[in-house]
């Protein structure tokens, strides 16, 4: 009986100690589910957010030693980094030297007795083989900066740079983690964002206004130095163990191909007459990456149908800048609208990107496919020396990376619905003429008198040589017995009939106050033939 009742017991008290083990490791699993949930979050945090929750009098003990130490030390880092940045930033400063200026040094370097200061910090994920650490730094500093410029004419005048407020996140990369001592191979540094850049030119013994244009055109040399020698994706490398760090540095990695198409409903800054819109395109702010359109005079909703090449350092960071200005002839171009500005409806721009990584397999890719996220005809081939290929109607020749495609564009106007009024009766006469932008090639439809929805049904077949390069523009007629009156237009890129081959949609009507018009597109490729 007593054996029986210790079993019992004994029974009893393992069930019991199972349980309570059980539901011990279970709050220590779920506590540690949390903490890496809560360490994970601090890991994405930004500059910014540790800004929010860590005001200056609580920053982390580290990040206020680090600034006191630096304060301390100053004097030392000034001397070395004086002479390192005078170094660096001289010949860039010569390389956008402004043409009316023959000479453009530094005479004097010192960035003076105030040590910058850090405001936050964050911690990057860098997939396990490196540390991204960005640091925001601050400095109000007291330099003594004089540049020694020399005009055309001869004159020499010493230029003083003063009262310069700096704020900035900078990027230091520590890569890659080795096991000895400091457990890093190399440091990158760069300027990952520039949010304040101030200072002042000030003539030494004059005023830099006394030469007209000077002060502009010195402050814009500096900032685009500035922009070209250290902000992201430039970085510098400095080495820490010997080994070969060549993988660290900048180079491209890829080509960003726009089609500027068009632009609809940009803002008229003319009091007289229509805006003179022209785009300003770029990815990084040099003046030889920044590509220009031309010019469209009086009209608010010009076509370009320009094409241009931007080299790609950085995917994950870099982005395409899209301004559009109003060519005011001898006076400075007016903004009209910039698509990373801001929120406000100033008009939209139509674009088509191409991006083609380096290294990739010759293919085409539908871009309109529901797992793809591009917007435009993707194609990518191999620059092998004498090598041709010919896809689908689509000739690829390596000596430049000139993609052509031949073939007929059938296109059959089915109907429009929901036009405008245009006359007394509230109906109207519309008809369509079909226009191949390159070629100016034209067809027509028949006139459909009184409809607002009327129906043609009408098939009309284009001969295209550059199918990348060319645009469909369908403009609505009014028929009048006494002439025409325009109603409006859709205009259309070739690349979506091209990658499908076959499509049927709805298109607005653009310019007029309703109305969309239904059509159906057909691509025949066109052979190419070559010589045996």
């Amino acid at each position: 009986m007593g054996f029986l009742l210790g079993l019992v017991i004994g029974i009893a008290v393992g069930l019991a100690l199972i349980v309570a083990f059980v539901r011990s490791e279970n709050a220590r699993s779920m506590s540690r589910s949390q903490l890496a949930t809560t360490i994970a979050a601090f890991a994405r945090m930004t500059v910014d957010d540790s800004r929010k929750i860590l005001p200056p009098e609580y920053y982390p003990s580290w990040l206020t030693w680090l600034n006191l130490h630096l304060t301390k030390i100053w004097p030392y880092v000034n001397d070395a980094a004086s002479e390192l940045i005078r170094a660096s930033v001289e010949p860039i400063l010569e390389q956008y030297r402004p043409t009316i200026l023959s000479s453009l040094k530094f005479s004097k370097f010192t960035l003076g007795t105030v040590a910058p200061q850090f405001t936050g910090v964050s911690v990057i994920e860098d997939a396990g083989d490196g540390i991204t650490m960005e640091l925001e730094m601050q400095w109000d500093g007291n330099p003594s900066i004089i540049l020694d410029i020399k005009t055309r004419l001869g004159v020499g005048l010493p230029v003083q740079v003063k009262n310069i407020g700096f704020t900035g996140i900078f990027r230091l990369i520590f890569k890659p983690l080795v096991d000895e001592f400091p457990c890093f191979g190399a440091i990158c540094y760069s300027l990952r964002q520039k949010k304040k850049l101030d200072f002042t030119l000030k003539v030494v013994g004059g005023d830099t206004s006394s030469i007209p244009g000077l002060s502009a055109a010195i402050e814009g040399t500096i900032r685009d130095a500035i922009e070209d020698s250290i902000t992201w994706p430039v970085r510098k490398v400095i080495p820490i163990l010997p080994g070969d760090y060549s993988d660290l540095e900048l180079k491209p990695v890829g080509i960003l191909e726009v089609k500027l198409v068009q632009a609809k409903e940009l803002t008229n800054k003319d009091i007289i007459g229509k805006s003179d819109p022209f785009a300003v395109l770029y990815i990084r702010p040099l003046r030889e990456r920044m590509k220009t359109s031309k010019t469209i005079n009086n009209q608010l909703n010009p076509v370009w149908n320009e094409h241009f090449e931007f080299i790609v350092e950085d995917v994950s960071t870099q982005n395409l800048v899209v301004k559009v200005y109003d060519d005011e002839g001898l006076q400075s171009a007016e903004l009209l609208g910039c698509a990373q500005r801001d929120n406000k409806n100033r008009g939209q721009v139509h674009l088509e990107l191409l991006y083609c990584p380096f290294g990739m397999k010759n293919g085409l890719t539908n871009p309109f496919a529901s797992n793809s996220s591009m917007t435009s005809l993707e194609k990518v081939f191999k620059s092998a020396e004498g090598n041709e290929a010919v896809e689908n109607g689509l000739q690829v020749k390596s000596r430049k990376s000139e993609v052509i495609v031949r073939g007929v564009l059938s296109v059959t106007v089915i109907s429009a619905e929901d036009l405008p009024a245009a006359d007394l009766m509230g109906k109207a006469d519309p008809y369509v003429v079909l226009i191949m932008k390159k070629t100016e090639t034209k067809n027509q439809t028949r006139v459909v008198n009184d409809s607002l929805n009327p129906v043609w049904n009408q098939t009309f077949d284009f001969v295209v040589e550059d199918g990348l390069h060319d645009m469909l523009i369908l403009e609505v007629w009014e028929h009048d017995t006494f002439g025409k009156d325009y109603m409006g237009r859709c205009i259309m890129t070739l690349t979506r009939v091209i990658l499908e081959g076959e499509f049927k949609d709805s298109f607005q009507v653009d310019g007029a106050k309703s109305g969309k018009l239904n059509l159906h597109l057909k691509w025949t490729p066109k052979p190419i033939y070559r010589d045996s």
